[in-house]
């Protein structure tokens, strides 16, 4: 599996994403929202009680797997295109490609 992570985490929708992929099952399965997390002991004690919870891991697992992984690639890895990439492709650099 090749991914070229370096490209991925110079893009903050990527970043947004996977912050995201963790944190929403594990507030969705304990029943409570962001707006609940009022204090750090809070959320250390939410993300114990995830750690301690295979079945949440679980989710967490699929939930970031899904955020990873590109479908428009067989596999799991990355296109040789976007390995050989130094940073996010923009989308004028796309479009003058089709042209």
């Amino acid at each position: 599996m090749k991914i070229n992570w370096r490209v991925r985490f110079k893009n903050p929708q990527f970043i947004g994403q996977l912050v995201i992929s963790i944190f929403v099952p594990i507030l969705a399965y304990m029943g409570i929202t962001a707006q609940d997390l009022t204090s750090w002991a809070k959320v250390g004690e939410v993300l114990f009680e995830a750690v301690s919870n295979p079945y949440v891991l679980m989710l967490v697992v699929v939930s970031v797997y899904n955020s990873i992984n590109d479908p428009t690639v067989k596999g799991l890895s990355d296109s040789r295109q976007a390995l050989r990439y130094d940073k996010p492709k923009e989308d004028d650099q796309f479009i003058n490609n089709i042209r």
